[in-house]
């Protein structure tokens, strides 16, 4: 007597068909599927987007509207030429989750064209030359701001006057600057004095200078009481996102408390040494990309460090690196630099952190 489901018995036609398709990383559980936890992570980013474009313009919905379209161009384009189906890649959020980080992260005046070539950039060599979803070893986001940052530092440095600093100016007059700078207008002819550098820039220019840290903060245009203008309530915003991801169980504590911590702890010794030349921890936290960086992208499932120790040494080296950076470096911000070392350094941290299976000697 034959038992039933003996695979001897199934008919050869039959046992071809039987196919368990898995799909790439991240993989999530408990009902945490691709789409749902991609899409989540776009509504925790809309208070932040809020913040950007009270505070800069509608610059940001414009660099938004390129970085989407342009993302799922490619993500299709890419898909095609693997001879592979497009249409789940493109519904799953995680392409548009590239394009709302390089938005938010490139200034909101830069030329369309620009803002199109990083995101071309960032799902192309970021993401599919390493074999898609799951596959790559780089946040394919900070890929492509890092490429804009190097090859085109004069534009990626070109930053509207938020409206807090700038009382006199109404926000029909800093949407006309945005699209004019969208278009790749020479904005220094009718708005020489609306745009300028950042806060941790000008800061940075100005320590080089010789000026101290008091003689700069005393600016209005540079810091209010928490952190850099306008900066500060964008900060404040993703910070509220990213403790919403944490309440969702979307996002684990370990990297978000450890970029910070990394980040903080030398801001606030060096702080406590020389006052005069070294930021507080509050105007590090609330300057420039930080909670952005903490919250969004150095939690990238695919290329952050997977156990929680190692998300421990992960974060932590992304927020000391990005202190390093930002105290001796050449670029004012570093986050995307410490994230794309630090991913890097990815397998090395798994490969002494992962947790010995039971049973096993050490």
């Amino acid at each position: 007597m034959i038992a039933h489901g003996d695979p001897a018995t199934i008919p050869q036609a039959t046992r071809t068909d039987m196919r368990f398709d898995t799909s790439p990383a991240p993989h999530v559980i408990a009902g945490y599927t691709v789409p749902r936890v991609m899409f989540q992570v776009l509504f925790a980013l809309v208070p932040a987007g809020i913040a950007h474009v009270a505070l800069f313009g509608p610059g940001l919905l414009l660099q938004l509207s390129v970085a989407c379209v342009t993302a799922l161009l490619a993500e299709a384009a890419a898909l095609r030429w693997r001879d592979r189906d497009a249409a789940p890649a493109l519904k799953d959020g995680s392409v548009l989750v590239t394009a709302f980080l390089l938005a938010f992260s490139i200034p909101p005046l830069l030329p369309w064209w620009l803002g199109a070539l990083g995101t071309a950039l960032a799902v192309l060599l970021g993401k599919h030359v390493f074999g898609g979803l799951g596959q790559n070893p780089f946040n394919p986001a900070m890929v492509g701001y890092a490429i804009l940052l190097v090859s085109f530092p004069a534009e990626m440095t070109r930053w509207p006057v938020p409206m807090d600093v700038e009382s006199t100016r109404t926000w029909s007059e800093l949407a006309r600057m945005s699209i004019a700078g969208f278009y790749g207008a020479d904005l220094t002819a009718r708005w020489d004095g609306y745009t300028g550098a950042t806060a941790l820039d000008s800061i940075r220019n100005g320590l080089d200078l010789r000026y101290t840290l008091p003689e700069l903060l005393g600016r209005d245009d540079i810091a209010g009481t928490l952190g850099a203008r306008g900066f500060a309530w964008i900060n404040l915003a993703a910070l509220a996102g990213g403790l919403y991801l944490m309440l969702r169980r979307i996002v684990r504590w370990h990297i978000p408390v450890a970029v910070l911590g990394g980040l903080l702890v030398p801001s606030f010794i060096a702080h406590g040494l020389d006052s005069g030349i070294a930021l507080g921890p509050a105007l590090q936290a609330f300057s420039g990309a930080t909670m952005l960086a903490a919250f969004f992208i150095a939690t990238d499932p695919v290329s952050a460090a997977t156990s929680d120790r190692g998300r421990l040494w992960y974060g932590a080296g992304i927020g000391l690196i990005a202190w390093i950076i930002r105290t001796w470096g050449g670029y004012p911000d570093g986050f995307a630099f410490a994230v794309l070392l630090m991913n890097l350094a990815v397998p090395f941290i798994d490969r002494y952190t992962v947790p010995r299976i039971y049973g096993r000697q050490p």
